[in-house]
This record gives structure tokens, sequence and C-alpha cells, in this order.
């Protein structure tokens, strides 16, 4: 028998795809439909803190006018804020070093 003749098998082929896995595949998009809309009536009603409020956690009215005018209704605009609270946090930590 030559070397090129035998053939080793493989059991390469992509397994079968579960129920489970299917119905997570199609409840996803669903469920981060679901997060970004929680997530913006949330974002919503820190309009109704004051400027105070707003700068303990890190915030400004501008960011939160900028997070939801610049993503759109699909998207979730909760990680804008939190870039922009640790921007400021990171600023002032660098402010204090330098004082």
């Amino acid at each position: 028998m030559r070397v090129i003749d035998q053939t080793l098998e493989l059991d390469c082929a992509k397994q079968p795809v579960s129920v489970s896995a299917r119905l997570a595949g199609i409840l996803a998009p669903l469920a981060a439909l679901f997060r970004g809309y929680r997530n913006r009536r949330a974002i919503n009603g820190l309009t109704e803190l004051d400027d105070y409020q707003l700068r303990d956690i890190g915030l400004t009215r501008a960011d939160i006018a900028s997070a939801l005018l610049t993503s759109t209704f699909f998207e979730d605009p909760s990680p804008q804020l939190t870039d922009s609270a640790r921007r400021r946090w990171r600023l002032s930590i660098f402010r204090s070093y330098i004082d």
C-alpha cells in the first residue's frame, strides 16, 4: 500500500446546533433591543436629577444630551455615558497629581 492511498478520517464536520443554541441566537437581538430601550428610559430619568447629583456620578447635562442625540433608537447610549464619566474621573485624578 502506498502512502498516498492511505487516508485519515478526521471528524471535522460541523456539529449540529442544538435547539437551545438556535433559540438563543434568535432571542439575542431581541434581548439587546430591550436592554437598549430599558437603558434609554433610565438615561431619560437622569435628566430629572439636578447638576450636583449628576456631578456626583461624573456626568453633566451635556453628556446626557449628547448620548441621547448621537445614538439611534436601536443603539444603547449607556456606553457613551460610561466613557464620559470615566474620562472625567481620569482627568480629575490627573489634575490631582499635578496640584
